[in-house]
């Protein structure tokens, strides 16, 4: 894809003679660095958008083509450039990434374009965003061909984006404010409070508020890599657009949704109605980290038609002995499909230890408790097995995908203000991410599937 583009803008045109063009093949194994820009130009499917700009251009004048642009403000993300200036300078004194680009040779310096045709192409862009989006959707889809178990295992989180720019003024609040390029009026606060408990039983908060926007991801928990993505206001709500992305990816990519067999997300997911709706209409089993809510003190909650049988708000079960009323933690026995229940076992025949009320008590050949007993508490992958636990620890890929795009894309600080702007730049940061895995994999080279250095 990427060859052909630089045949056609070179050599059929007549702009350099063929000895020359051999010369630049030749070149292109002593890439060095720019090799992974090759990498992202040859496999990023974009030609049905490159058409749609270059129609839409139609018989004008094309001093600065599409192509070649477009493949610059590539360049800027692929070599963390954080603004169009940084990327123009580096056009200027890089002649072999002017070449890479698409740029005429015979120009020099002159073939950069100025500022205002970056601007221009970013608003095509923007206009076009569905058809970024759609590049976004193939480039899972070709990962998902050459990685049989990839969505088997996804991790949902959100992360802020900060913005650098000033708000709204506050006599402003009550009008609608005309953006003047100093400004971010469509950024607003956002707030995430963190809660635990100290080894000493003492509690602790920590609130941590920032003015900007929120990028919602899921990633495939073992490569590390997108699946789907939105970006809001700060304000949003995590739980009502991990909703949405879950019905967007599995409109998008249905087969991501068939193959994924558990989702992971810390306790800002915890709602009943997205754990029913992963199992109940995509076989997904939820494991989301939950948020005490029961009051009053409330320890333990009788098991509906148990005698013995409690559980606490983190679904561990316990019998309790007729005869002594001690407290053990039943014995997970694993989850039946067929009956939406869950198998726990007695804790004296299953561990071998003594109960002296062992015959009188009715759980002693072990327990069904149905998964609607409480869907938040119960689900499908019990919350007290090892193995939930391991599973859960798997969501700190999502963790690191985004301390990625915060110190390898440019995100800890960047200058973009408004919410197309940064929609775009995220859609182009996840895309470049994908299309650098896609060119790995083709090339054999999956040991540094997510590196982009």
């Amino acid at each position: 894809m990427f060859f052909g583009r630089v045949r056609s803008h070179f050599f059929f045109r007549g702009l350099i003679p063929f000895w020359c063009l051999l010369k630049f093949y030749t070149a292109i194994d002593e890439l060095g660095d720019l090799e992974r820009l090759v990498l992202v130009l040859e496999y990023l499917p974009d030609e049905e958008l490159m058409q749609k700009l270059e129609r839409e251009r139609g018989h004008g004048r094309n001093d600065y083509p599409v192509r070649a642009v477009w493949n610059s403000i590539l360049a800027g993300v692929v070599f963390q450039h954080t603004s169009v200036e940084s990327l123009r300078r580096e056009l200027k004194r890089n002649a072999q990434l002017r070449e890479l680009c698409g740029f005429d040779p015979v120009l020099g310096e002159d073939a950069v374009p100025p500022s205002y045709v970056y601007s221009r192409i970013l608003v095509k862009l923007m206009l076009h965003a569905g058809e970024v989006e759609k590049i976004f959707t193939r480039l899972v889809d070709e990962i998902s061909t050459l990685l049989p178990d990839f969505g088997r295992v996804l991790a949902l989180d959100s992360k802020a984006i900060h913005s650098l720019a000033r708000g709204k003024k506050r006599d402003e609040e009550e009008k609608v404010p005309k953006p003047d390029g100093r400004r971010d009026t469509d950024a607003d606060f956002g707030k995430k409070t963190y809660r635990g408990r100290r080894k000493d039983g003492t509690l602790w908060e920590k609130v941590v508020s920032w003015f900007g926007y929120k990028l919602h991801l899921i990633v495939d928990a073992v490569y590390e890599l997108p699946v789907g993505f939105t970006v809001t206001r700060a304000s949003a709500s995590d739980v009502k657009e991990g909703h949405k992305l879950i019905e967007r990816v599995a409109e998008q990519n249905p087969e991501i949704i068939e193959r994924c067999e558990t989702l992971v997300a810390d306790k800002g997911y915890d709602d009943s109605k997205l754990i029913m709706k992963l199992w109940d209409e995509y076989q997904i089993k939820p494991v989301i980290d939950i948020r005490n809510l029961w009051r009053d003190g409330e320890e333990t909650r009788l098991v509906t038609g148990k005698e013995n049988i409690v559980y606490d708000y983190c679904g561990t079960v316990y019998c309790h002995c007729p005869e002594t009323n001690k407290r053990r933690e039943m014995a997970f026995g694993g989850f039946e499909k067929d009956r939406g229940t869950l198998k726990y076992r007695c804790p004296a025949r299953h561990y071998g230890v003594k109960c002296r009320g062992m015959e009188q008590c009715s759980a002693t050949g072990g327990v069904r408790i149905p998964l609607a007993e409480d869907r938040r508490v119960f689900t499908p992958l019990a919350r007290s097995s090892y193995k939930w636990k391991t599973t859960y620890k798997k969501r700190t890929a999502v963790e690191r995908v985004n301390a990625r795009l915060d110190e390898v894309y440019g995100f800890e600080k960047h200058f973009i203000r408004g919410l197309k702007k940064i929609k775009l730049r995220c859609a182009l940061a996840l895309m470049v991410m994908l299309a650098m895995a896609v060119g790995r994999l083709r090339q054999k080279q999956g040991i540094n599937l997510r590196s982009l250095v």
